[in-house]
């Protein structure tokens, strides 16, 4: 009915289906599969990515005044809060100019501007070659997050989500997701809480492993997250 009338191009992400009966929840097996990519992965990737990271870090700090990291609470598995950890991309105050700016927002149900005035030289940079998610490496080997998952949507974004639609939850957000592959920038609120959706409805670990491949050339391409 509902899930099935979204636009036709969500019903296949790279040859994954996103269309079939919904399931409420994850097998035992299933979630610990899914648990055990995630703790390997993310471990192999925090330590091969360190030196980047520390890098990283210093030039932020050279860069601007203010943090390292940028900590803002996001709605979890099955509602849960927790702190998304990111290299911080913006100046200190950048959440008091917010309302100054609710004029300039480009997207619909979220808040995007492509030329933030916020973003600082070091945070153009990182955005655009994604690499301020760095830092949620962390997030999934803690087991806030997944590799793949969900969209991480802030408080305010989650309130909108209803009805069927809240089985999104049944997993961990992800880094990266269909809605990633898709680009994220471009979705509407709406579509993307369908796309997540019908990626639980729809979860393999051999569709896991397509959409982290797809997201490669979004990285490399500087095309940002």
């Amino acid at each position: 009915g509902e899930i099935v009338g979204a636009s036709a191009e969500l019903e296949s992400v790279g040859g994954v289906s996103m269309l079939g009966l919904p399931q409420l929840d994850l097998s035992r097996s299933a979630r610990i599969i899914k648990r055990g990519t995630d703790v390997i992965g993310a471990s192999v990737g925090f330590v091969v990515a360190a030196p980047l990271i520390a890098l990283i870090a210093l030039l932020i700090k050279l860069d601007s005044r203010g943090p390292v990291l940028f900590h803002q609470r996001r709605t979890g598995r099955d509602g849960k809060q927790f702190p998304i950890v990111k290299f911080r991309t913006m100046v200190v105050d950048a959440d008091s100019q917010k309302a100054q700016l609710t004029s300039l927002n480009e997207a619909v149900g979220l808040f995007k501007i492509a030329a933030d005035p916020r973003v600082t030289r070091m945070g153009r940079l990182l955005r655009k070659t994604s690499l301020d998610e760095l830092p949620q490496l962390w997030n999934v080997i803690r087991g806030d997050m997944s590799l793949v998952g969900p969209r991480p949507l802030i408080e305010d974004e989650d309130a909108k989500v209803v009805g069927l639609f809240r089985h999104r939850l049944h997993l961990q957000p992800g880094m990266t997701g269909p809605w990633q592959v898709l680009g994220s920038a471009r979705i509407p609120l709406e579509d993307m809480i369908r796309i997540d959706y019908l990626y639980v409805a729809n979860w393999s670990l051999w569709g896991d492993i397509k959409i982290l491949l797809q997201t490669i050339p979004y990285i490399l391409a500087r095309r940002g997250m």
